[in-house]
């Protein structure tokens, strides 16, 4: 999974609330989908597409599935958004101390 293909997983905002819910503890469908106003089956989807772009884990608890962060899948992004920035200050400083930057 690229990172654009991550980022784009988490570019809608419905799919950004879903995945900001998880950030506050593993949860089923229904627990995520009472917190927002969009049907379970929506919510479903939503959460296969964060689960193909690595960023959300799923498991079994009896018959219910439970979803949680994918810390390993949040962390290449973090890393990735780590190295954008760090490129960029270092551009910032050699812009601002004369350099061609």
């Amino acid at each position: 999974m690229t990172y654009g293909e991550k980022l784009e997983a988490l570019a809608p905002p419905t799919r950004r609330a879903v995945f900001e819910r998880l950030a506050k503890g593993a949860a089923s469908v229904g627990e995520i989908a009472a917190g927002l106003p969009v049907s379970r089956p929506a919510v479903s989807q939503h959460l296969r597409v964060l689960k193909d772009a690595a960023l959300v884990t799923e498991t079994r608890d009896g018959t219910k599935r439970v979803y949680a962060i994918d810390s390993q899948g949040l962390a290449e992004l973090r890393d990735y958004f780590d190295r954008f920035w760090d490129e960029a200050l270092d551009i910032f400083k050699r812009s601002v101390e004369g350099g061609d930057g």
